[in-house]
């Protein structure tokens, strides 16, 4: 087990610095040039992200999902997260918008005018992904920006969070939790075998294993666990497995029982089972869904 954990990073707090005149950081990435931070990583900026027809994971917090066609999501300070966007075409591109939440100055968003938005970055602690006319129209602000001069974006930076605040359409991804509350050594824990999960979730992960790699007992690596994420370890794993196997139903032509055992499991009726409940539907008719048909 000590050559395993040789491998892995500790999970990186990430240091951001705008440039030389600005107050917030604007990158856009695309095939020629992509996001580095495929990592567990956090830091204490508002990061608003937003894919054009991109597909790819969702991990924030301890949420894991799949998306197709685009996202826009907004995540608060310190909410620990992966990049984005597994696979870029010539016209797909990832846009990030970075700052801190005193980035207009100390006060700023305390005047009254700004509790609304002062509201908005509080639900985003947890996570926050947006669709509909919210996202297609605050999507075309975001890649606006890229020509437009520093002061013109911060116009735009408060725009975008007006209309992310006044929007209902959207979701809460951590509903049930990861707030990241525990002490500091707890929290490295977690993100260690989030970490660890991301890289091993095609093999089988006992709680041992895992709790040996965070150097904890198995009992108290369960208690922590469930503390933080509201999850136990089993339903994380099984969730992460769900999520990649949702996306090789949609791009890949291989059989189901192939992409069942690519993912990690190891038992085909207990994959259909696990999948119909985290999703509402059989593999098959999920992939009939996605209008993927097997040549």
């Amino acid at each position: 087990m000590t050559e395993q954990k040789i491998n892995y990073n500790k999970p990186s707090f990430e240091h951001l610095a705008p440039d030389i005149g600005n107050s917030l950081i604007y990158k856009r990435f695309n095939i020629e040039n992509k996001n580095k931070q495929p990592i567990w990583h956090y830091h204490p900026e508002i990061e608003i992200v937003y894919v054009n027809e991109g597909s790819g994971k969702r991990q924030i917090g301890s949420h894991v999902s799949y998306y197709q066609n685009g996202d826009l999501i907004c995540i608060g300070a310190n909410l620990p997260h992966c990049g984005f966007t597994d696979g870029f075409s010539k016209t797909r591109n990832e846009t990030v918008i970075q700052m801190l939440p005193e980035y207009l100055g100390k006060d700023f968003f305390n005047v009254s005018e700004m509790n609304p938005i002062n509201a908005l970055l509080d639900r985003a602690k947890q996570g926050l992904v947006f669709f509909g006319e919210t996202k297609k129209e605050v999507g075309a602000i975001i890649e606006n920006m890229y020509s437009k001069s520093p002061f013109e974006r911060i116009l735009d930076s408060l725009l975008i969070l007006h209309k992310l605040e006044a929007s209902k359409e959207f979701e809460i991804l951590n509903a049930e939790g990861f707030v990241l509350k525990a002490q500091a050594q707890d929290n490295s824990r977690i993100n260690n075998t989030f970490n660890y999960v991301q890289k091993n979730f095609k093999k089988q992960i006992s709680i041992e294993e895992i709790s040996d790699f965070v150097n904890m007992t198995p009992p108290a690596f369960c208690r922590n666990f469930k503390k933080v994420t509201g999850k136990t370890f089993t339903q994380f794993v099984n969730e992460y497995r769900l999520v990649h196997a949702t996306k090789l139903l949609t791009e890949k032509q291989e059989s189901i029982q192939g992409i069942c055992f690519e993912c990690g499991f190891n038992n085909f009726s207990h994959f259909n089972k696990v999948f119909k409940k985290y999703t509402g539907k059989t593999p098959t008719d999920y992939r009939k869904e996605m209008n993927f048909t097997i040549s």
